[in-house]
């Protein structure tokens, strides 16, 4: 059996994606390195110069070396017929592949990655790093963070996970059932194994035991899995420091939303971007003039009584105000869009037919902006959501008094059946905050729940 003990050197996370710089593959029997090929490699991008201070790879050394599409041929010919073995394979494996799929070739091998090799094989060590395991080791390397030497440092360390191997550990790894060189390499497979095909949310852990990244799941274990096959360079920098994965089942997926979203903003993961917004910051709320018109403005969150709905930004806010306006057809002048002037101009329209130039009634205008309203978050009302539970005589809800979102719950079945009040559910609920992704969620969901129960009843046809 050949492997092909592979290390690369790129150029980072920058703006454009990683690019290879240098390539080392070396062809080892098991024994001994019977063939090789090692070659600088021009990126054809910059070398940021936190790269060159830590790998010695300049511009100028790659400035007249083959780019990569030159040396393709060699590397798929070397690699032919062999495993692929890497220390964090995954890393090594994806750029490569990435750079033949822009050839429009699909590379493909069996792989094997010496850095859960070790965590099998020598359990216990206090780093898996490449660096770590040769000084634990005494392996020499010759030029560490270029191609070559951390190559010939990965064969070495590889020769003695070979020898050691009295589990066949290796072979293992081989089985076409197994997913174990797919798995990150600071994870361990038990944890994976252990993961419930359930409702709930998950944390991804780095080894400070840090949480890194929080989501939310019908399956866990599916929607965890699926992450170690995602080539996105997101995907692929969050599975390499992911070290530990804990969850939470929720019964339901509006309670796994809910709390996903809830955990986002209270612990502010690192890979977790489109809701870690904390601080809300504006909030739009109506009142009625004098003419009893009513009208929707909008404020500093403290300054705004009674917010109909929270935002993050003016911005944010106003746009949402537009949306509104145009679709009700509100008076831009009443929504506080168009300042000091005696009437409005409504949109597209080349005649303003509102309230405002007296061509409708108050009552007539006031009752779009009651719909307007009543299309925004939740309403004002005191709501049970009744979700699955986590077992089968259990009962999962959200909470919301008065408009506002209390948190999620659990309570026995039976004891339920007691609870006469949305207002008795609140000693059942884990308290969480309110906020504009939350009344999004609800929102959205108790949309989708009208429309099921109109179509159900007849009220409307699909």
């Amino acid at each position: 059996m050949l492997y092909a003990v592979v290390d690369i050197e790129t150029t980072g996370n920058g703006p454009k994606g990683q690019k290879i710089t240098e390539i080392s593959a070396l062809i080892f029997d098991g024994k001994k390195i019977v063939d090789e090929f090692t070659s600088l490699v021009n990126p054809e991008q910059n070398i940021p110069a936190f790269i060159t201070n830590l790998t010695g790879i300049t511009n100028a050394m790659v400035r007249n070396a083959p780019k990569f599409y030159e040396i393709a041929k060699k590397v798929e010919e070397i690699t032919q017929g062999t495993i692929f073995v890497a220390h964090n394979v995954n890393f090594d494996y994806n750029i490569i592949h990435a750079e033949f799929k822009s050839l429009g070739f699909d590379f493909k091998r069996k792989k094997l990655c010496t850095v859960r090799l070790t965590r099998q094989i020598i359990p216990g060590l206090p780093s898996y790093s490449l660096g770590a395991i040769c000084t634990s080791e005494n392996i020499p390397i010759n030029g560490r963070h270029r191609a070559k030497g951390d190559a010939e440092a990965t064969v070495e360390l590889f020769r003695r996970l070979l020898l050691r191997d009295a589990n066949f550990t290796i072979n293992s790894f081989l089985n076409p059932t197994s997913r174990q060189a797919t798995l990150p390499p600071l994870l361990d497979k038990i944890v994976v194994d252990k993961l419930p095909e359930k409702h709930g949310v998950y944390y991804f852990k780095n080894v400070a035991n840090e949480v890194i990244y929080v989501g939310k799941a019908n399956n866990i274990k599916q929607r965890v899995i699926s992450h170690f096959y995602d080539k996105k360079k997101k995907e692929q920098t969050m599975c390499l420091e992911t070290a530990d994965i804990s969850f939470t089942r929720t019964g339901s997926e509006l309670l796994a939303l809910l709390l996903e979203s809830s955990e986002i903003k209270h612990i502010y993961p690192k890979f977790n971007r489109a809701q870690r917004k904390s601080a809300e910051a504006v909030g739009l709320f109506s009142y009625e003039d004098q003419k009893g018109i009513i009208h929707l403005a909008y404020n500093r969150l403290k300054l705004a009584p009674n917010a109909i709905m929270k935002y993050y930004s003016i911005s944010e806010c106003r746009h949402h105000l537009e949306t509104l306006c145009e679709t009700f057809e509100l008076c831009p002048k009443y929504c506080h869009l168009q300042t000091n002037v005696s009437s409005c101009f409504h949109y597209q329209l080349k005649e303003c037919k509102g309230v405002c130039c007296d061509k409708e009634t108050v009552e007539e205008y006031n009752k779009r902006v009651k719909e307007a309203i009543a299309s925004v978050g939740i309403g004002a009302e005191n709501l049970v959501i009744k979700e699955k539970g986590r077992t089968k005589n259990e009962i999962g809800f959200a909470l919301i008094l008065e408009g506002i979102y209390k948190g999620i719950g659990y309570v026995d079945a039976s004891q339920a059946a007691t609870l006469e009040n949305p207002e008795d559910y609140q000693f059942f609920v884990e308290p969480k905050k309110d906020n504009r992704d939350i009344q999004r969620i609800i929102a959205s969901y108790l949309k989708k729940k009208a429309k099921l129960t109109a179509i159900e009843n007849g009220e409307i046809s699909i």
